[in-house]
């Protein structure tokens, strides 16, 4: 559905992407994760033939981006960061006048624009004019606009931005059931938002993809260092100390003392090699050892890991 090769942009001297390439599956979501000015909204701008890469190129549904943006454009459904709304007018004004630029005839209107009022949740304020709206709202309209012509890629630069829980909940519903038909490609800087809507994740840092897979993938492929809990009773500072000098252990940090139980978060590069020091500094101290279980990382520390590995390597 859609194939980027080696696409890469410059704004004058600065680098916005480099040599980015990628290809996705039909009826596929891809979260594009990353920091701001990562490039996440230069590469979408890409896709969708708002920009012109300095080099490289992509195809969505086979036609090249650069051969034929027109073409390209009616395959796909964009919505920027920015909703792209006319303000003057009514939100059945603005989704007629989208429509029918995209082609569409009276029928094929009328019934993708009941499709749409359904879908993203805007029939109380279809006859309103667009300056009323709440900023959640013309969200929603933004989306309407960017679904009316029933595209088979939809492109979403931080589609949940300015909504509040309730309307986050339905939209995230929406890309879901969207992707049923379509292929997503979706930018968030929202961890939690990431993993809650994608199949795969795309890590973007200063223009480059440096890690791309489902979280479970991703979570595997971290920087080699583990977590893992561990518990004993006895004198919190002793049992710590104790710690910090075993060589399989990297990082040992205090969490909680409760009833003469303290327990610790530490991190090794070896699960295996620091269970067998704490069993044998047990065994010789006599301690008593209540927990001992690695820690599945969180999304936040695969996040941080793979930065940290980018950052090492350059």
């Amino acid at each position: 559905m859609i194939e980027a090769k080696n696409l890469t942009m410059y704004y004058g001297a600065t680098m916005a992407l480099e040599n980015v390439s990628f290809s996705s599956k039909e009826n596929e979501i891809i979260g594009l994760l990353g920091p701001n000015g990562a490039g996440k909204t230069t590469l979408m701008r890409i896709l969708t033939t708002f920009l012109y890469p300095t080099k490289g190129t992509a195809k969505i549904e086979g036609i090249d981006i650069t051969q034929d943006p027109v073409a390209v454009r009616s395959f796909i459904g964009y919505l920027p960061e920015t909703p792209p709304l006319y303000m003057d007018m009514r939100v059945d004004e603005f989704i007629d006048f989208v429509g029918r630029s995209r082609g569409l005839n009276s029928s094929q209107l009328k019934k993708r624009r009941d499709w749409v009022i359904d879908a993203v949740k805007i029939a109380t304020v279809w006859k309103h004019h667009i300056s009323e709206l709440s900023l959640g709202f013309r969200q929603r309209v933004g989306l309407a606009q960017a679904l009316i012509h029933d595209p088979k890629v939809v492109i979403l630069d931080e589609p949940t931005s300015g909504l509040d829980p309730m309307q986050i909940i339905s939209i995230r519903n929406l890309i879901k059931g969207l992707a049923r038909e379509k292929t997503i490609i979706f930018s968030t800087h929202i961890l939690q938002e990431a993993s809650a809507i994608a199949d795969h994740l795309m890590i973007i840092d200063r223009g480059k993809i440096i890690a791309r897979g489902t979280i479970p993938e991703l979570k595997k492929e971290r920087t080699g260092e583990q977590s893992f809990f561990v518990s004993m009773q006895g004198e919190k500072d002793v049992i710590e100390a104790a710690l910090k000098g075993l060589a399989a252990i990297k990082e040992v940090r205090f969490v909680e003392d409760v009833y003469h139980i303290a327990r610790f978060s530490c991190v090794t590069a070896s699960y295996e090699d620091a269970a067998r020091s704490i069993n044998a500094i047990v065994r010789e101290k006599g301690w008593f050892l209540k927990e001992l279980f690695l820690r599945e990382p969180s999304l936040e520390d695969v996040f941080l890991g793979l930065f940290k590995k980018a950052e090492q390597n350059p």
